[in-house]
């Protein structure tokens, strides 16, 4: 584990390269991965709720 002032310049550097992605970048790859992953028929977990067709009765 690296301590002291490394640590800390390391942390800085990190995080500088993280908010100088705009926000509207990091929403974009997030839904780009929600349709990629939404693709896979063998997905684990909770299923995304679909939104109302046309042909829905009720």
């Amino acid at each position: 584990m690296i301590e002291g002032p490394e640590a800390w310049s390391r942390f800085q550097a990190g995080m500088k390269k993280v908010l100088a992605v705009p926000r509207t970048e990091v929403q974009r790859r997030i839904e780009e991965h929600r349709a990629e992953s939404a693709k896979n028929p063998n997905r684990r977990g909770p299923k995304p709720k679909r939104k109302r067709g046309v042909g829905h009765a009720s």
